[in-house]
């Protein structure tokens, strides 16, 4: 209270000026329309700069809860498409009836540690078991596909992308329904390779390649590619296809696991099929 009494003195007559400044700009306010409109003006102006800024830091700090929601929301959404279900159509006598059972459901992941650079990449996720992830289900990106979890722990797992050498997955030509196999033989990352495709097929640079639904992992129709260039094999009568990939795995922040609900009765079939042959 002394410091303050003591502060107060030695300071009185910058206090005094300030306080009579203030009464002398509340009457000139108050009493001149144009003054107080001038006033009024800088500091809206002011006021409205002071809340933009705030606004600015606060919305960038929300960024990540953000796109967090918008990745769930994407997965959901996803889980909707009419490919993420299986069709059928009985018919006994007169009756007709049709139901739609869903087959994909989509959940979203961050991608806390990526690899593109070496022959061998891996990527690894921040959902496991806990979150029902597990191996072998198909990754996505928003632009497209990403590769195969092989490992997970409880609250992580890694991923096989398609940048490994050891990736191969069934891809086929949009505008002709060409199959084919995409593969990847190290170098840049933005680059892959199509392989098995008929010379007999046409293809033209831009064509658009995406995933067959042929394998039990990725739905059909999801984008991988668009063609570079193409050669043909000498003596194989297929095409060497170089695509550049949809996704941009420099830039791989958020992903989607499909989980396949009939992979199990899919893969049961065809072991009783192969055990069948032998």
């Amino acid at each position: 209270m002394q410091k303050l009494g003591e502060f107060i003195r030695k300071y009185s007559h910058v206090i005094v000026f300030l306080l009579l400044e203030i009464v002398a700009i509340l009457l000139i306010v108050q009493n001149t329309f144009y003054q107080r409109s001038r006033i009024v003006s800088w500091g809206n102006s002011v006021a409205g700069r002071w809340h933009k800024g705030v606004s600015g830091v606060t919305g960038y700090f929300g960024l990540k809860s953000e796109n967090e929601h918008l990745a769930a929301e994407n997965a959901r959404l996803r889980a909707q498409l009419a490919s993420s279900y299986i069709f059928y159509s009985d018919s006994i006598f007169t009756v007709n009836d049709t139901v739609y059972k869903q087959r994909y459901t989509y959940t979203d992941a961050q991608v806390i540690k990526n690899t593109w650079s070496q022959q061998k990449n891996y990527l690894m996720i921040n959902k496991g078991t806990a979150q029902g992830v597990q191996t072998d289900m198909a990754v996505i990106s928003p632009q497209g596909i990403v590769g195969v979890v092989v490992n997970c722990t409880r609250n992580f797992s890694t991923i096989m992308p398609v940048l490994h050498a050891d990736s191969r997955s069934s891809v086929k030509l949009l505008r002709t329904g060409s199959t084919g196999s995409l593969v990847w033989e190290g170098g840049d990352y933005r680059y892959a390779t199509v392989l098995d495709i008929p010379t007999t097929h046409k293809l033209f640079p831009g064509d658009t390649i995406v995933t067959s639904g042929l394998a039990n992992d990725f739905p059909e129709g999801i984008a991988v590619g668009y063609i570079e260039d193409f050669s043909s094999v000498q003596g194989s009568g297929f095409y060497s296809i170089r695509i550049r990939l949809a996704t941009d795995f420099n830039k791989l922040n958020h992903v989607y696991i499909i989980n396949n609900h009939f992979r199990d009765e899919q893969d049961a079939l065809m072991q009783r099929t192969e055990a069948h042959d032998e």
